[in-house]
C-alpha cells in the first residue's frame, strides 16, 4: 500500500472514534495481496482484515437509501485501487462483527466480489453505535435534509442528548439544529418533497414560518408548478403575513366608551348576563341579551313585563 494509500485510512473517522485509532495503528496495515484473512483478536483499535460473510449490517443504521450508480462506481474504483477507508465494526463474538459506519463501502467491496475488508475493531454499546451512526451519516454531504432532521431527533430521543449537546456533536450551533427539527412540523406531503429534493431547505425554512398547514400545502403546490424562488416565496409569505396581521386589525372591535360600558355593566348586573350595546356614530343602535335556555328567556322577559 502506498504512504498517500495509508494515510488517507481512518481520514474522517477520528473526530468519532475516541480510542486508540491513531495514525501509529493505521501504518501497521498492509492489506493481504491475496485475499487472506488477517486477523488480529487483540487488535482493538488497530486496522485489521476481517471476512465480510462475518458481518452483521447496523440495526441503528440510519440510512435507507442508497444511490445505486454510486455504488456501481464505488464498487468498481476498489477493484482497480481497493478499499481505502476501512470500515468500522464491533466485535459481537469471536467470529461475528457488527457494523458501525461504512455500510456503503461494505456494499461497494462486496459488488467488487472482495471476501474480506479492512476494518477498525471497537468495543460500543447500543447507544454509541446509535450515536457513532447517526453522525457518520448527518457528515455526509449527500445526506438530505430530511434524513438529517430525522437523525437530529433519533439522537435527541435515544441518545437523550439536549439540542446544544447535539450540536456539538455535529459541529453546527443550536439555529442550524432547530431549523432542521422543524422540518419535521410540515406536512407529509412537503417533507417527501424535501427528501426527494424538490425543494429546497430555503424553501422549506420559509414554509415553516407559515402556522396555517392549509395555506403551507397551497404555497407548496404553487412551488411545483411555477418553480418558485426561495425570494419569491420569502415575498409570498411576508405579503401573506401581512395580510394576516390586516384582516386582525380590521376585526378589532371599536374601543367602546367609559358611558357605553357603564350601561352595559348595569344591565348585566340586573339581568344576570352579558349584555351587549351597539351604538353607531348617529346614536342608533341595539341592545343584545342573550340566554342560555327557554327558561332563562322566560326569566328576562318577566324582568321586562312582557
Amino acid at each position: 500500500m502506498s504512504v498517500d494509500k495509508k494515510k488517507a485510512l481512518g481520514k474522517g473517522l477520528s473526530a468519532l472514534l475516541d480510542d486508540s485509532t491513531s495514525i501509529n495503528s493505521q501504518k501497521s496495515y498492509t492489506a493481504p495481496e491475496t485475499g487472506g484473512v488477517g486477523h488480529n483478536n487483540n487488535g482493538l483499535g488497530s486496522v485489521n482484515e476481517i471476512r465480510i460473510a462475518e458481518i452483521e449490517i447496523n440495526p441503528f443504521q440510519p440510512r435507507t437509501d442508497f444511490d445505486e450508480q454510486a455504488l456501481i462506481e464505488l464498487a468498481e474504483s476498489i477493484k482497480v485501487q481497493g478499499l481505502i477507508q476501512p470500515i468500522t465494526v464491533r466485535r459481537v463474538n469471536s467470529h461475528s462483527y457488527q457494523l458501525i459506519s461504512g455500510e456503503r463501502r461494505l456494499r461497494a467491496s462486496k459488488r467488487a466480489g472482495l471476501n474480506t475488508i479492512p476494518a477498525y475493531i471497537r468495543t460500543a454499546n447500543d447507544q454509541q453505535m446509535l450515536e457513532m451512526a447517526l453522525i457518520e451519516n448527518i457528515q455526509r454531504e449527500n445526506l438530505n435534509a430530511m434524513e438529517v432532521a430525522l437523525s437530529f431527533q433519533r439522537m435527541l430521543d435515544e441518545c437523550g442528548l439536549k439540542q446544544e449537546e447535539l450540536g456539538e456533536r455535529v459541529s453546527k450551533n443550536r439555529s442550524t439544529v432547530t431549523n432542521y427539527l422543524r422540518l419535521l412540523k410540515l406536512p407529509p406531503s412537503i417533507q417527501a418533497s424535501i427528501r426527494d429534493g424538490d425543494i429546497s431547505m430555503g424553501h422549506a425554512r420559509a414554509l415553516i414560518t407559515i402556522t396555517d398547514p392549509i395555506k403551507q400545502v397551497h404555497l407548496h403546490q404553487q412551488i411545483l408548478q411555477h418553480g418558485l424562488s426561495v425570494r419569491k416565496v420569502e415575498e409570498m409569505v411576508r405579503d401573506l403575513q401581512q395580510g394576516n396581521a390586516q384582516k386582525k386589525e380590521a376585526r378589532k372591535p371599536e374601543p367602546v366608551s367609559f358611558q357605553i360600558q357603564k350601561i352595559q355593566d348595569d344591565l348585566a348586573s340586573k339581568f344576570s348576563t352579558k349584555v351587549k350595546l351597539k351604538v353607531s356614530n348617529k346614536g342608533a343602535g341595539s341592545i343584545e341579551i342573550p340566554f342560555l335556555s327557554q327558561d332563562d328567556l322566560t326569566r328576562i322577559l318577566e324582568m321586562l313585563d312582557w
